[in-house]
């Protein structure tokens, strides 16, 4: 009999989704009453993913909770898995939903219609990917996500963003082609769809049709790549993200993790111990692939003159980090990689919300001089009196400087914060073992130094130029409602130190999980 708690599995898409849809009722002369829905709806996925979390983490050592949608049994029915993994990437996705809107509601959501509906379209898509046991269905949630996440590039004013969203969009329509073809492929292999179902059939596929499995696994897995960021697919991504704004910035630093959480979790299931004939598949190409767009990353942050470009850099780092631990394959190394995943992903998002109050003085009147993209009869050019920030408050620059300080030391892994934990863990799993280092432990080891060393110079010479340096410039302004998402975005990078300890253990947990998934393939039926 399904327990309560195996109903909450759905509402983290559901939730989102029917607040979106009951929003199109209103137009924008609501949008008080959109605000309040949308704010709602994402203080109470945070809710949900905390219990979801609590659940597969309890006592008991399922480890997985499973929901068949209208009450299909895998592999023919659809299928939503919560396990450890997937239940902390909602909890983050949810988390940075909620800061990313708080800080749009200062003004930015103003600055064209359907904002909201768009977001929370945008968090039903990234739920729906994390939860999904179907890869078909994965595919259907990559498509509600960026059809969300078009409309949000485009939100707001200017050429720019108009050129950066033209390019997102047809790059990820090539993917999405490239997602389709991999799909096809392997379904004609092992005529399943369902990853706990691949899982088991993998290993028994043919010989002479492991080919054919491996090609469209290459074929799928770039495309999650590409989403990723990953080098030489990645001339996208800072681009897009510098065009967009400020909180939509921020809430996409966990897109290109969706694509990260994929290939982990394809690789695990399909391609792990017991994989037969195709076990650790492509196993050096990720790592390889990992190291250079570390490397790449690495001299784009050096090259990089605007806060926006360094922040989009960072996350190819980021990536790069994680694809190529993937690559290792030990669970050592992915544990201490998701500890990396959850903190450079709430420090750059953190980061792109301090950026525009740093830069704001010398783009506000750009900004707002603009068109918007959309307009209707009840949007447009805001009042003059909506167009200010707010007057100076006491403290402002010492506020700015001092989030911009720990962001700083955050994203270049400095002890004694969660990056330089999450760094160290990594680079003691990579030098445990037996026997002699193998030379391109060696060469991840120094690309995830360097780009750490890369990061703080270039944040340290911005940092001079935009804030401690004196200067004709008025002081930034800053409203409370903007300064309060940074505050619980760096809150939670400091309880991610405080509580390392137990955090690791979790995470160890995870790694644990994914490297053995019976648990996974008892839990959604497929092995008794």
């Amino acid at each position: 009999m399904t327990d309560w708690i195996d109903h909450l599995i759905v509402a983290p898409i559901l939730l989102p989704l029917i607040a979106s849809a009951a929003m199109l009722l209103f137009d924008e002369r609501r949008r008080p009453l959109k605000r309040i829905l949308s704010f709602a709806t994402s203080g109470l996925l945070i809710a949900v993913a905390i219990l979801l979390l609590i659940s597969v983490s309890g006592a008991d050592g399922t480890g997985a909770r499973v929901y068949h949608m209208g009450g299909w049994p895998a592999p023919f029915g659809i299928v939503l898995v919560a396990d450890r993994l997937s239940t902390l990437m909602v909890l983050l996705a949810s988390g940075l939903g909620f800061t990313s809107l708080l800080y749009a509601l200062a003004r930015w959501d103003r600055l064209g219609p359907r904002f909201h509906p768009l977001f929370l379209l945008l968090l039903a898509g990234v739920n729906g990917a994390f939860l999904t046991g179907d890869v078909f269905n994965l595919f259907v949630f990559f498509e509600v996500l960026l059809a969300a996440s078009y409309g949000l590039v485009l939100h707001g004013a200017g050429p720019r963003r108009t050129t950066a969203s033209l390019h997102y969009i047809a790059i990820n329509v090539a993917t999405s082609l490239l997602f389709l073809i991999g799909v096809s492929m392997i379904y004609s292999v092992t005529g399943t769809l369902n990853m706990a179902d691949l899982a088991v059939r993998v290993p028994q596929v043919p010989a002479a049709d492991l080919a054919i499995l491996e090609a469209g696994a290459a074929i799928l897995g770039t495309a999650f790549l590409v989403k990723a960021g990953i080098w030489p697919l990645s001339f996208w991504l800072p681009t897009t993200y510098a065009a967009a704004a400020p909180p939509v910035a921020a809430a996409f630093a966990i897109m290109s993790k969706v694509g990260v959480y994929v290939v982990l979790r394809l690789y695990s299931l399909l391609f792990g111990v017991s994989a037969g004939d195709a076990a650790g598949f492509a196993g050096d190409a990720l790592l390889w692939a990992g190291m250079a767009t570390i490397a790449f990353g690495t001299i784009g942050i050096l090259a990089s003159r605007t806060l926006t470009r360094i922040a989009g850099y960072y996350i190819l780092v980021s990536s790069g980090t994680l694809i190529a631990a993937i690559g290792t394959g030990r669970a050592g190394v992915i544990a201490g990689a998701l500890l990396y995943l959850v903190s450079s992903t709430l420090a750059v998002s953190a980061f792109y919300l301090i950026i525009e109050p740093v830069e704001r003085n010398a783009e506000e009147e750009q900004i707002f001089a603009a068109e918007p993209v959309f307009d209707d009869e009840y949007t447009g050019a805001l009042p003059d009196e909506e167009n200010e920030v707010g007057i100076v408050i006491p403290g402002t620059i010492a506020l700015l400087g001092g989030g911009f300080i720990f962001c700083a030391l955050l994203l270049a892994g400095l002890p004694p914060l969660s990056g330089f934990i999450a760094k160290f863990a990594i680079i003691a799993a990579l030098l445990q073992g037996e026997g002699v280092v193998d030379a391109s432990v060696w060469v991840l080891i120094a690309l995830i130094i360097l780009s750490g060393l890369a990061a703080l110079v270039s944040l340290s010479r911005a940092g001079i130029d935009l804030l401690w340096t004196p200067s004709a410039r008025p002081l930034p302004q800053l409203r409370a409602l903007e300064a309060t998402p940074i505050g619980l975005l760096l809150a939670l990078c400091l309880g991610l130190m405080i509580g390392a300890g137990p955090i690791l253990r979790y995470m160890n947990a995870t790694a644990a999980a994914l490297a053995a998934p019976a648990d996974y393939l008892v839990a959604t039926g497929i092995v008794p």
